[in-house]
């Protein structure tokens, strides 16, 4: 018997159209067919030319990554599909604010490992700190991991931001 065909985590970067109902038929195609959306980000990336970059990180076998990306490329407003995983090199960051809230030794731990963190005192009363911290998906996963015991009680992420290095463009 065959084994199964492992998943794999991809970020696609889709140019297009800066224009309302873009994201929602996107979002369609994604939710229409079941395939998940694990990181999505959004923005004009060329106001003269009307465009914006929206980065998916999502999760399928070969096969469902290629019937997104397929599926994608007939939308009407999308003008470029890049597979950022299978493409080459590319940077990947992601943003997070977490609230922790916690009195004496919790306090000084929370401190201490966003130091290790190099993670950012945003806001801090009393009772609580606010921390940024950027970085790779697993940084940010495992930074708000350790700050579980330590009093976490909010958390506002930004998703997955990237793009491709060297000189060309999506």
């Amino acid at each position: 018997m065959p084994e199964p065909m492992r998943e794999e985590q991809h970020t696609i970067a889709v140019l297009v159209d800066n224009e309302p109902g873009v994201l929602a038929r996107v979002v369609g195609l994604f939710s229409g067919r079941g395939y998940n959306i694990e990181s999505l980000t959004v923005a004009e990336t060329d106001p003269h030319g009307n465009l914006s970059r929206i980065t998916i990180v999502t999760s399928g076998t070969p096969m469902i990554i290629e019937q997104i990306k397929a599926q994608l490329g007939r939308l009407v407003p999308v003008h470029k599909i890049s597979d950022l995983t299978l493409e080459g090199d590319h940077v990947e960051r992601e943003m997070a604010l977490i609230k922790v809230c916690g009195q004496g030794e919790h306090r000084v731990e929370a401190l201490r490992i966003a130091t290790i963190f190099r993670a950012q005192v945003m806001d801090s009363t009393n009772e609580s700190f606010v921390f940024e911290i950027v970085g790779k998906t697993s940084k940010v996963d495992a930074f708000i991991n350790l700050m579980k015991p330590l009093g976490l009680i909010d958390v506002a992420r930004t998703g997955v931001a990237a793009i491709a290095r060297g000189a060309e463009p999506i």
